[in-house]
């Protein structure tokens, strides 16, 4: 790596040093990582004290921090983009204090060993493509039934029947049975056969009218007109789309998580 991208990678410094260093690295915007004993407080829409760890702290360049265990991949405390920083030492003590505005709250990370500091300038424009299995595909519309018809109730899935185990089963707005079948790729003549011996065999067991519904990115030729002719539905979905709502999901859950415990 070019010393353009490297502003330097310090082992074992002083906390004087590590201050010097930490200043330097933030009044040039870059990637900075710590890797030390702290403890952390943080103060804000609640309050919650960490205490003392050997720990890895990242500053990126947008100004979020994470604090991360040496296990585990969620942070332990974290800010997001847009924070302040202070840093200054005493008692031997290093302080890394970073502040937002809005909402007030305020992450203080004490040092009093720093180990390892390094700090880059990272060019990053790859795009990113979020891909899903089946499996994905079924807990995204678990967790929005929305994105394969408007007013669709899952009741339950995997649902065992005499000929197999139903992906999404559940009920539309007018009170039908829909029984989900999902292909992560092209569907072919095959997933339409399969999707009309489930929604036969969900007819012999209830009194009520039963949908069946083949869920995928597309159809293979002439798959189409035997789904019409087997009296079944079809909805194209991107795997893509749902994994964007999983990984939505998961961050409103990562959001919920640490405001519980903060």
């Amino acid at each position: 790596m070019s010393s353009r991208k490297l502003l330097g990678a310090v082992e074992n410094p002083t906390v004087e040093e590590a201050a010097e260093f930490i200043k330097k690295a933030l009044s040039k915007r870059k990637a900075l990582v710590i890797v030390g004993n702290c403890w952390v407080e943080y103060k804000g829409r609640a309050s919650s004290k960490l205490k003392p760890g050997e720990r890895i702290v990242m500053i990126k360049e947008d100004g979020s921090v994470l604090v991360h265990r040496p296990t585990g991949y969620e942070p332990v405390n974290w800010q997001p983009p847009g924070c302040l920083f202070q840093t200054s030492t005493s008692d031997g003590v290093l302080e890394v204090r970073a502040v937002r505005r809005k909402p007030s709250e305020s992450v203080r990370v004490f040092f009093d060993r720093v180990y390892l500091l390094s700090a880059y300038s990272l060019v990053d424009n790859g795009e990113f493509s979020l891909y899903a299995s089946e499996e994905d595909m079924q807990r995204a519309i678990l967790v929005e039934p929305e994105i394969v018809e408007s007013g669709f109730k899952p009741i339950t899935y995997e649902k065992k029947v005499e000929s197999g185990f139903v992906d999404v089963y559940g009920i539309d707005t007018d009170g039908k049975l829909v029984v989900v079948e999902i292909k992560r790729k092209t569907a072919g003549r095959d997933a339409a056969l399969q999707l009309a011996r489930y929604v036969d065999s969900v007819r012999l067991t209830v009194s009520r009218e039963v949908r069946g519904l083949l869920v995928a990115p597309r159809l293979a030729k002439g798959v189409q007109r035997v789904l019409v002719t087997l009296g079944l539905d079809f909805k194209a979905l991107d795997p893509r789309r749902c994994a964007e709502i999983l990984s939505r999901s998961e961050t409103r859950r990562l959001e919920e998580f640490f405001g519980e415990n903060e």
